[in-house]
């Protein structure tokens, strides 16, 4: 609950510190708008040419699509902008400020920054969603809701779980600025199923940078492809990153000067 309350605080701040740039919305809109109409337009080329991708239909690379708007956008949001601060801080010797706070550095560190226009992304994801739904119709049963919500839980998870170790790794090596921009490129892989990748860069945007988990298979669980070691495996691993990234936070504050040193 304390998470959830400083995630508002940071939300209401972050909504004051922006109305003073409103023009970001605009700006926001239409990279979100041209972001969309790439993937719908990829789409488009491909399906003029063969009626399913890898064994998806149309409708389904829809999910795929809704799923990366809103993960990314969910990302962007709190997640990417709070870290990048966080190794900023690190960098400058002034981490001490978040340490001296009464509440968990860790949760703080990851929710203090929010960038409010990537609620735009999160909204295209949850519309693109919604109008493959309606499109797939009766496909969908409680089943696929359900094995969707919770992939895509552990998705989010890992996902998180990975940004932490990664920008954990500033307490050793400080010059790491684009490690977070180079994420985010590797993110866009995530634009189609990882199943229509060869299994040498289906493997590595599985385990070596989680975009599988995060976008294809919350897609597979809402159109009836995931299997139920598939899904087993996620939860898993969704509860042993983020205990590894908690036990590497610990690790990396002990190498920690700050300011004060």
């Amino acid at each position: 609950m304390t998470a959830l309350r400083l995630l508002w605080l940071h939300l209401r701040i972050g909504v004051m510190n922006e109305l003073q740039y409103r023009a970001n919305f605009v700006l926001q809109l239409g990279e979100s708008a041209i972001g969309l109409l790439t993937a719908l337009l990829g789409l488009g080329i491909v399906f003029a040419k063969t009626d399913d991708l890898g064994g998806w239909s149309p409708d389904e690379l829809l999910v795929v699509v809704g799923i990366y708007f809103l993960v990314g956008g969910l990302a962007q949001m709190v997640v990417q902008p709070s870290l990048q601060r966080f190794m900023e801080d690190v960098r400058q010797g002034t981490l001490d400020f978040t340490l001296t706070k009464p509440v968990d550095a860790q949760t703080l560190v990851s929710i203090r920054q929010v960038e409010v226009w990537k609620l735009v992304d999160i909204a295209i994801g949850i519309g693109v969603l919604v109008v493959a739904l309606v499109r797939l119709g009766h496909a969908i049963g409680p089943a696929e809701a359900a094995a969707f919500l919770v992939a895509l839980l552990a998705g989010a998870a890992i996902v998180y779980a990975f940004l932490m170790i990664l920008a954990t790794c500033v307490f050793w090596f400080i010059r790491l600025d684009n490690i977070l921009v180079i994420f985010q490129s590797m993110y866009e892989a995530g634009r189609w199923p990882i199943t229509i990748y060869p299994s040498w860069l289906r493997l590595g945007l599985t385990f070596l940078v989680p975009i599988g988990f995060a976008v294809t298979v919350p897609a597979q669980g809402l159109v009836g492809r995931l299997t139920l070691e598939l899904l087993a495996g996620a939860v898993a691993l969704a509860v042993a990153m983020p205990l590894a990234a908690r036990w590497f936070w610990h690790l990396g504050l002990r190498r920690y000067g700050g300011a004060s040193a």
